[in-house]
């Protein structure tokens, strides 16, 4: 492929630049051959010319194209080199937020200079189990990849963790520990993980300080080797240290600081304990003081010395230790204080009682007089003599400080020694994992001694690195078979050479160190004499003679000389050792005894417990302590990193490298150069190189085909993928050189995959330019149709409207005319009509006046008739009047003389009757004869009196009506004389009216006038006051309105509030109840732990003999959840580890007491408080409890009745019955409507059925009698007939006899006290009939009071008579249905009552009547004769639901019934929840027996045993969801049939007679409750294992619609294909495992509700793996894959709906995806984009909206990436959001469950117990 195919018009290149390093251009002309130059455009338009070297002609570096910029691996990059790494790391770092990026096998890490959220305990989960190539990069794919190699290939791992100070080392390793501290636990329950963990605050007190480029930078190296058991849990840790700058303990640079723990100490002088150290600020310390930078921003010292104390306590160091080292600390503080001042030219002294020596003097325990001695002065030891020597001010200044050095060195190596003794444990180590936070590359303006040591350090790491990258490439290309050819690559052998090797710069300053008068001149010289002509690599400065370059793999370093010899010799003055040896302070001593451990370059000892790891040991030629000393410091280090060499090769390493992005500490701020740099140093592009030498890029045939399918043409596509893939690359490249086919992947060299792209780009743009036109061409005619449309029809349009207008303007003319022919009329006909109207009213005045007058004439005459006819008729009524009156007077005294004599003859009958009455009384009868006629006369006088008086009043009334016609006519003479008199007074008057007339008429028009403009006036006020009336309504309805909305927004406003405040109680209820969830599950996990350690310690035990006792008295407690056994074993575990102790960690036994302690008060709070919530229906529960036990009492008192005395019970009660049968049918009969009577009729029912009963008993008991009176007949003939030989015998029997006779006097007795139960009953049946009698009396009361109201309402309106009905009627109807109330509560408890008794006693009938037939027949069996046998009829058996069981045959029901059954076969043959059935009707009959003791082990040994076979076989879903369903069902039938009224009412008749009687298995039923609560999340879990490698396959990585996405080129970690090969999961697979999980559940008989809560528990999880996985992978956020996602997530829901589980709320825990795949697929560019994606991602949290956004990679080149600003844009508009930063759905939360009650319908007496069971020894009851 020739360079002119790549460089043409268009394409862009890098281009070198001062300030960015590399800049971008375009080429705006294509490169021929030969040309010298090339036409660039930069992106800012500026044109440029770039010429080319002359002599090599290279070209510049092309870009990627843009599909490929932002991969999260550099090697997928096409085209590799220094530019595009670089443009690719910034993009991801300032665009995309990602500070992680692969390079092969190296991670890069850019420092953000700000805390992210991507550390949190869900990422670690969710990168846990992940390949590396996977997800996107990060720390933790790198510790996860070095874990699974662990235990995968059996190989110690180290993960190499670099970069120059301020890059983020520290952290990183940091990460990686707390994953492995994550993902492990722990081995030995010892919290080996937190002490790991809790080394770090230790570390970076005494090893980090602040720095010009770091806050928190390591001066010193460490190697953490991390142990592991064989189980792959931590057991322990292991910590080596390199290279301690012991100089920043006396001097720090500008802006720098000493060590922090300095600093936290000064920071907490002010605390008690501190007091005697005699501390105070930081600036008052010459060591802590020289950076003037005390003070890091953000940090607070004093904090930070609290969490130091606390990590010092986790990893044993005491506080007694720990408050020694910290007097250390203060002692070199005080040293650095110490003054010395010159005494001579030669000589110093200290001034006396200097109060600094003072109290150092005092903080270790030396003297002062020998430590001012030995401060100033040196001994000098020659062959025959020693002598003392005074040091001048600045040697004595030298001496101190290097004091100071070697206190802190012992110091530091005293703690790495304990710490690690704290790490270490007593396990075997089996494997680990080493982590290596060591210093990058560093070169300054000044570099000395420890740029040196270090710059070697990386030197040696390079050359490693460089080894195991050519070494995995070569396995590569041998695995593909690809003809291997050497890869030229840098080796800095030569400069490892320069440095270590015979006369090499080490060993020359290591000879000059020790000559007497060695110098760094001297020095310097011997290295220019030896190297300067032999290497290369080493140079010599031009203005300097005391200083050397050396040219390094990463850039050449100028080192000054100065210092070197006295750095490596690290002098210390033996006199001042001796003093501090001496001292009284015992950790001091401690420091400084074992010089052969303390002065080891690491300050390690050799490991313990069966550790492989390696360890340093000392040569054995090495001298004692004595010459310890002058071992060089640089041979040290060499020999440290070669066993760190060693340790590495003998590991697989993982490297990280970290960057440093600018020198400013700002935040996502990117610097090129300083980039660059470190990318050059840290060996990034050394790999780049090595990759791209070769075939960097690398594709699977599959993925090949899958990516190029379009540049193939259907003819080349064939079976073979991999034939196709070769033929179609042999024909689109032809230089066979470009590409090699391996096995499984095809190789390209670098920039063919870009050629590809282009090609492929140029393909699909020829399919885009092809399908534009031909749409163009269509939206073109489409257009011009539509405008010929338009055009048309504007046509048409506009005729019609012209003419409309004709038609318009010629109706508009002829209405002129027409309107102007009838304006002229009407004209004429108002001005004839004025004029008719004038001649019309002139005649009207006219005709009236001649009518008034005609009119005025009649009326005279007519009234002169009146009046004549008036006073004629007054004349005649007054004559009239007259003679009436005289005749009615003479009337009247006529009349009066009559009676007068009428009277006197009564008067003198009277008399005459009383003397005859005198002189005869036997005159009785006549009179009373005399009497009656008398009456009757009466009664005639009477009605003739009525007529009479009738007539008369006829005959007044006609009278006075003729005497009021008489008045009448003289008043009208009276009147008419008036009258006449009158006239001329009227004429007179009638003539000053006329005047008043006229005066009136003139008055009454100006009136008229007044009144119409008053009226003009009113009605214009009316008008308004209407308007005004308007406005006001207006206003009103606007105010009514106004308020009714405000009502509305109120109403409404408090509904929200009210569905809030439900909602957030229902939030919290679901909280509290996962919280008690969550702390059921721990209680498990612990249970289970303390299983593991009991069973360890029990296995460490088994050869002791000895018998244990468990105790049995413990009674149930569910709070506690212990048993019997449970307490047995903990006390077994408790003496097993009393024997033990001494290998268990007491502090580990402590704590985990400690924990369950606590968890159990939590626990115990949640359930009081659950209590609390339910003290109401507890209430009630014991009231009902109390009754049933009152009537329980009644029972047992029968209980005592004998066998015997069932014959007469039988009899009375029958009679008895019978009797009640009848009243009670008469009364029904006499008062049917009596309340209450549907219960008797109940009763009655049960009374037959109970007389039928009795009555085959009775025929049983009849038949014995006859059987016993033949063998009376018997007897006593054989008396009679038999010989005195067998009299004895018959003598013997007559003594059964006796018995008998016995037996009948007892039943005699049973007479009688049946008698006395029947009269009791009689009694009690009275008065009953006296209650009802009364209610009937109170009903006709009530009968009577409801007439008189009917009465007196009938009185009332209508109105007040229909409310009053009303009322009346309601107070009627409430007091009615009260009374109601309490009578059905009475008569349900009395039924339940007599149900309880009449099922015992007819229970008791059947045994007893056994028991008599067995006893009656047995005399019969001695008789000699031949009884012929009756046969004695019986019923069939009516079995109650029960099953009996031994109590040895418990093991054995257990066994076969839980732990040895197979759900498969009982699901699929038998009745769904068959086990819990079964074991109910055992309880119920342990329950009817009375037995608590059977009750309680039963219950107990079913909870064990159901825990122990989940234990057992709890990854089974089969098994999981078979026990779930059953104790449910178990948990369902301890409530139904618990007698409670809640659980009652859902029961038929026949169940509630099976109810419980004797036990309430309340707290029991809490206990089975948590136990399905611990089965339940234990199926979640079995689901989740088993669904969690198929979510991320079937959802994300399978492509359900093949050919939407396409396959990106990816690096050197291969991500999961997305092509469906054999064993790969996909959509259906997730399907099909959702319904086996279904029709599991279904056919195992597991509730409705609890399904819809699993399935929801499902869907959360595929819900939250997948998001999860879409959030941590670039590659599949795209727009492609949105769709994918959107298309599987309707295939779910239609899985629910096919299964009817719409309803449950699975669909709602999918919303989150739904929303992140539409996210995906909506626009992206404009700020309605933006408001529209924030009110759709409701469900999305902010962190996941950018993160998305931040993520979208476009698949093709047609797609266009999110901007930055638009990305800004989101976040502000999501500001405001109150939501949790959380960036991960926690894949772990597990929905609280509920077991709605569902009661069964299945009888329990109808269960049959299958053979296949083996449950034989079960008997139905």
């Amino acid at each position: 492929m020739a360079a002119s195919e790549l460089y043409t018009k268009c394409a862009r290149v890098w281009i070198p630049d001062a300030e960015e390093v590399w800049k971008s251009a375009e080429l705006s002309k294509d490169y021929k051959n030969g040309d010298a130059s090339l036409q660039l455009m930069l992106e800012d338009g500026t044109n440029l010319e770039h010429k080319l070297d002359p002599k090599t002609k290279n070209l510049p570096y092309l870009r990627n194209p843009d599909i490929l910029v932002g991969e999260n691996d550099l090697t997928a990059l096409s085209y590799l080199h220094e530019p595009a790494v670089l443009h690719n790391l910034k993009v991801r770092f300032v665009d995309s937020k990602l500070i992680y990026t692969y390079c092969g096998i190296v991670l890069v890490a850019i420092n953000p200079y700000e805390t992210l959220p991507i550390y949190g305990t869900d990422i670690i989960n969710a990168y846990s189990g992940q390949n590396m190539g996977d997800m996107d990069p990060h720390i933790f794919a790198v510790a996860e990849e070095a874990y699974k190699q662990m235990a995968r290939d059996e190989r110690n791992q180290s993960i190499i963790v670099s970069g120059e100070s301020g890059a983020g080392k520290t952290v990183s390793a940091k990460y990686a520990m707390r994953y492995f501290a994550t993902v492990s636990g722990s081995a030995s329950e010892a919290n080996v993980e937190e002490k790991v963990l809790a080394s770090n605050p230790i570390m970076e007190a005494i090893g980090n300080a602040k720095t010009t480029r770091n806050d928190n930078s390591s001066r010193f190296g460490k190697y953490i080797e991390i142990g592991f058991d064989t189980r792959f849990r931590i057991i322990g840790a292991n910590m080596r240290t390199y290279l301690l700058e012991k100089s920043r303990v006396v001097f720090q640079a500008d802006e720098e600081r000493n060590y922090h723990i300095f600093y936290q100490l000064c920071a907490s002088s002010h605390l008690p304990e501190f007091k005697n150290l005699r501390l105070s600020s930081a600036n008052d310390f010459a060591y802590t003081r020289q950076g003037r930078s005390p003070v890091i921003e953000g940090v607070d010292d004093t904090k930070e010395l609290c969490t130091t104390r606390n990590a010092f306590t986790l990893l044993g160091i005491n506080e007694s230790y720990q408050m020694g080292l910290f007097q250390v600390l203060a002692a070199i503080l005080h040293l650095g204080n110490v003054e010395i001042k010159d005494k001579d030219a030669d000589s110093s002294i200290i001034p006396p009682n200097n109060r600094h020596l003072t109290a150092f003097c005092e903080l270790v325990g030396v003297s002062y007089q020998d430590m001012t001695q030995w401060l100033c002065h040196r001994k000098l030891k020659t062959a025959t003599e020693t002598y003392i020597k005074p040091l001048p001010r600045l040697q004595a200044t030298n001496a101190r400080d290097a004091l100071s050095k070697h206190i802190y060195a012992k110091l530091f190596n005293w703690i790495v020694e304990h710490v690690n003794k704290a790490l270490i444990t007593n396990v075997k180590q089996h494997s680990f994992i080493g982590v290596l936070d060591i210093y990058g590359f560093e070169t300054f303006e000044i570099n000395s001694f420890e740029q040196f040591c270090i710059n070697y350090a990386n030197e040696k790491l390079q050359q490693q690195f460089n080894m195991h990258v050519f070494k995995l490439e070569q396995e590569e290309y041998m695995k593909e078979q690809i003809p291997w050819t050497l890869i030229d690559f840098y080796d800095n052998q030569p400069c490892i050479n320069l440095i270590e090797a015979k006369m090499g710069i080490l060993d020359l300053l290591d000879e000059e160190c020790k000559m007497p008068k060695g110098s760094d001149d001297s020095w310097a010289q011997k290295l220019y004499n030896t190297h300067l002509k032999t290497c290369s690599l080493f140079e010599k400065p031009r203005m300097s003679n005391r200083a050397f370059i050396i040219q390094h793999f990463a850039d050449k370093v100028e080192y000054q000389c100065d210092g070197f010899l006295e750095k490596n010799k690290d002098t210390v003055n033996e006199e001042q050792i001796n003093v501090l040896k001496a001292s009284k302070f015992n950790l001091l001593v401690e420091l400084f005894q074992d010089e052969e451990k303390a002065t080891s370059p690491t300050g390690q000892v050799p490991g313990t417990g069966g550790r492989t790891r390696l360890s340093i040991k000392p040569d054995k030629g090495r001298d004692k302590s004595s010459k310890e000393h002058k071992k060089t410091v640089g041979c040290q280090f060499r020999n440290s990193l070669q066993m760190l060499m060693e340790t590495l090769n003998a590991t697989t390493p993982h490297y990280v490298r970290c960057i440093k992005p600018n020198d400013f500490k700002l935040a996502f701020s990117f610097d090129p150069k300083r980039a660059v740099q470190q990318l050059r140093a840290c060996g990034v592009l050394e790999t780049i190189r090595i990759s791209a030498a070769g075939f960097p890029s690398r594709w699977t045939y599959q993925e090949f085909f899958s990516r190029y399918r379009v540049l193939m043409k259907q003819k080349d596509v064939l079976a073979d993928k991999k034939l196709t893939c070769k033929n179609v690359l042999e024909r689109l490249v032809q230089d066979q050189d470009k590409y090699q086919f391996g096995k499984t992947k095809i190789f390209f060299r670098a920039g063919q995959v870009a050629y590809l792209e282009k090609l492929r780009a140029d393909k699909l743009r020829a399919a885009c330019i092809r399908i534009q036109k031909t749409i163009r061409c269509w939206l073109a005619r489409k257009k011009y149709l539509r405008k010929r449309n338009a055009a048309i029809t504007i046509q048409r349009f506009t005729r019609g409207y012209q003419a409309r207008c004709l038609a318009k303007f010629m109706r508009r003319t002829q209405a002129a005319t027409t309107i102007q022919k009838y304006q002229r009329m009407c004209v004429e006909r108002k001005r004839y009509r004025q004029k008719q109207a004038a001649a019309l009213v002139m005649q009207t005045i006219l005709r009236a006046y001649m009518a008034r007058q005609k009119y005025q004439a009649l009326l005279r005459e007519h009234k002169a008739v009146i009046i004549q006819r008036h006073v004629r008729g007054w004349l005649a009524r007054c004559w009239y009047k007259r003679c009436l009156l005289s005749i009615v007077y003479l009337q009247c005294c006529i009349r009066r003389m009559k009676a007068r004599r009428e009277l006197k003859k009564l008067k003198i009958e009277a008399r005459s009757v009383e003397h005859f009455k005198k002189l005869n009384k036997g005159m009785e009868n006549k009179i009373m004869q005399l009497q009656r006629k008398i009456d009757e006369q009466t009664k005639e006088n009477r009605s003739i009196n009525e007529r009479l008086s009738g007539m008369e009043s006829s005959f007044t009334a006609e009278s006075e009506r003729l005497r009021g016609e008489l008045n009448r006519l003289k008043g009208v003479e009276e009147e008419a004389k008036n009258k006449t008199n009158q006239v001329t007074s009227l004429l007179e008057e009638l003539e000053r009216l006329r005047k008043e007339l006229s005066t009136t008429q003139q008055e009454k028009k100006t009136i008229e006038d007044w009144a119409h403009t008053y009226r003009n006036e009113m009605e214009k006020m009316v008008s308004e006051l209407k308007e005004q009336n308007g406005s006001l309504k207006k206003e009103k309805d606007d105010l009514n309105r106004l308020i009714q909305e405000q009502s509305q927004q109120m109403t409404e406003k408090m509904v929200r509030a009210i569905a809030q405040e439900t909602q957030q109680l229902e939030t919290d209820l679901n909280e509290e109840r996962s919280r008690y969830q969550n702390l059921l599950t721990e209680h498990l996990r612990l249970e289970e732990k303390y299983d593991d350690i009991k069973e360890e310690m029990a296995s460490s035990n088994v050869s002791k003999p000895g018998h244990r006792r468990t105790d049995s008295t413990h009674s149930s407690n569910e709070s506690e959840y212990t048993y019997n056994s449970e307490y047995a074993e903990l006390e077994e575990g408790s003496r097993a580890a009393e024997d033990v102790t001494r290998g268990i960690d007491t502090s580990l036994t402590l704590k985990l007491q400690k924990r369950l302690t606590e968890l159990e008060q939590e626990k115990q709070s949640l359930r009081n408080e659950l209590e609390n919530k339910e003290e109401q229906f507890q209430r009630a529960r014991a009231r009902d409890d109390a009754e049933f036990k009152k009537a329980r009492g009644a029972e047992l008192e029968y209980e005592s009745l004998k066998r015997q005395e069932l014959e007469s019970e039988n009899k009375k009660l029958k009679h008895d019955l019978a009797e009640m049968r009848q009243s009670l049918l008469g009364d029904k009969a006499t008062g049917a409507g009596a309340p209450g009577s549907p219960a008797y009729r109940v009763l009655l029912e049960q009374l037959n059925a109970s007389c039928e009963e009795l009555e085959v008993r009775k025929e049983e008991v009849l038949i014995l009698r006859s059987q016993l009176v033949s063998q009376k007949e018997a007897m006593h003939h054989k008396e009679t007939m038999t010989e005195p030989s067998i009299y004895a015998e018959d003598v013997s029997k007559l003594k059964d006899a006796d018995e008998l006779k016995q037996a009948c006097i007892g039943l005699k007795d049973t007479n009688r006290l049946l008698e006395h139960q029947l009269q009791t009953q009689r009694r009690s049946y009275d008065s009953e009939m006296e209650a009802l009698r009364g209610e009937l009396q109170n009903v006709k009361e009530e009968n009577n009071r409801q007439q008189q109201l009917l009465a007196q309402n009938l009185q009332l309106p209508p109105e007040a008579r229909i409310e009053a009905s009303l009322q009346h009627e309601i107070t009627r109807l409430t007091n009615e249905n009260l009374d109601l109330m309490e009578q059905l509560e009475k008569q349900d408890r009395t039924i339940r009552k007599l149900k309880k008794q009449l099922k015992v006693y007819s229970k008791r009938i059947g045994e007893m009547g056994a028991g008599q037939t067995e006893g009656q027949t047995s005399p019969g069996q001695m008789v000699d004769e031949p009884i012929h046998p009756v046969n004695i009829p019986r019923r069939e058996k009516d079995f109650q639901g029960m099953l009996e069981y031994k109590k040895e045959d418990e093991l054995k029901l257990v066994k076969n019934l839980i732990l040895e059954l197979k759900p498969r076969g009982v699901a699929v043959n038998l009745i769904p929840g068959l086990p819990a059935y079964i074991l109910f009707m055992c309880l119920r009959h342990a329950d009817y027996v009375n037995d608590d003791q059977k009750v309680r082990t039963l219950l107990t040994s079913t909870i064990n045993s159901i825990k122990k076979i989940l234990k057992k076989r709890g990854d089974d879903f089969e098994t999981v969801s078979f026990w779930l369903a059953n104790t449910c069902r178990f948990l369902h039938c301890l409530k139904q049939y618990s007698g409670d009224e809640a659980f009652m009412k859902h029961n038929t008749s026949r169940q509630n007679e099976h109810s419980l009687s004797n036990f309430d298995l309340a707290e029991y039923r809490q206990v089975i409750s948590d136990l399905a609560i611990q089965i339940y999340q234990q199926l979640i879990k079995c689901m989740e294992n088993i669904l969690q490698p198929m979510i991320v396959s079937g959802m994300l990585e399978h492509e359900t619609i093949q050919g939407v996405s396409g396959v990106k080129p990816t690096g050197l970690r291969k991500r999961t294909s997305s092509i469906a090969d054999e064993g790969t999961y996909t959509l259906d697979s997730i399907l099909r495992q959702l319904s086996a999980f279904h029709s599991t559940m279904c056919q195992h008989g597991t509730d409705p509700e609890l399904i819809k809560q699993v399935v929801k528990q499902q869907f959360y999880i595929i819900g939250a793996v997948t998001l999860n996985n879409l959030l941590l992978r670039k590659d599949m956020c795209s727009w492609s894959k949105g769709m994918q996602i959107r298309y599987n997530v309707s295939q779910l829901e239609e899985w629910l709906r096919d299964k009817g589980l719409m309803t449950c709320g699975a669909k709602e825990t999918l919303e989150p995806l739904i929303q992140a795949a539409q996210l995906l697929q909506v626009k992206k560019k404009t700020d309605e984009d933006a408001e529209a994606i924030c009110s759709m991602c409701l469900a999305l949290t902010t962190a996941q909206i950018v993160k998305v956004l931040n993520l979208y990679t476009p698949v093709n080149e047609f797609e266009e990436r999110v901007s930055v600003a638009f990305i800004r844009t989101i976040q502000t508009r999501l500001r405001d959001r109150c939501e949790s930063p959380q960036l991960l759905m926690d894949t772990k939360m597990i929905y609280p469950v509920t077991f709605p009650f569902n009661p069964s319908s299945l009888a329990l007496e109808t269960i049959q117990i299958p053979t296949s069971l083996n449950l034989g020894f079960l008997t139905r009851v």
